[in-house]
């Protein structure tokens, strides 16, 4: 069993919009488009299918605890992903774009999201340990520890319909 220790953060819209930018100019191939969706459960947990370019992905989250959770990921064939989404999976889906920037030993993920929940980017970095001291970038905005900031919160209360954005 692996633990999913995650902190999300709000983006300065503007500095993160320069600053991906910068690293377009530099890594043309920057960001990766992921459709996901959930499967719905009635015990918190939480279960998710993803495509990431041509691999899909079946992942079980527990309830979190603080930051952390459970979680146990699995690739999947990108054909047996595309029929569970279609098929199983709450609508909207999540389609978004991933960056992945390296800062000071960690990753952090930004998440610009398109369709239902477009205008929203969040920013996630997964720690060794929930006291771990981090560098905060200069284009995050604030901590959120809202679970409206989760995607599988997005499937059912999408950006596009929120009034206090």
């Amino acid at each position: 069993m692996n633990s999913e220790i995650e902190r999300k953060y709000l983006v300065k819209k503007a500095e993160w919009k320069s600053h991906k930018q910068n690293l377009q100019n530099q890594f043309p191939n920057f960001g990766e488009k992921y459709c996901q969706g959930y499967i719905p459960t009635t015990n918190k947990t939480t279960v998710r299918l993803r495509i990431i370019g041509n691999q899909g992905y079946i992942t079980i989250k527990s309830p979190t605890v603080g930051h952390t959770r459970a979680e146990f990921e699995y690739p999947i064939p990108v054909q047996d992903a595309q029929e569970m989404l279609d098929s199983l999976c709450l609508k909207p889906l999540i389609e978004k774009f991933r960056y992945k920037i390296p800062i000071d030993n960690l990753i952090w993920e930004v998440d610009e999201f398109l369709g239902e929940n477009e205008g929203l980017i969040i920013a996630e970095v997964e720690l060794q340990n929930e006291d771990q001291e981090i560098a905060i970038p200069s284009w995050i905005e604030r901590e959120v520890e809202d679970k409206k900031y989760f995607n599988s919160y997005l499937v059912k209360h999408p950006y596009s319909q929120w009034k206090d954005k």
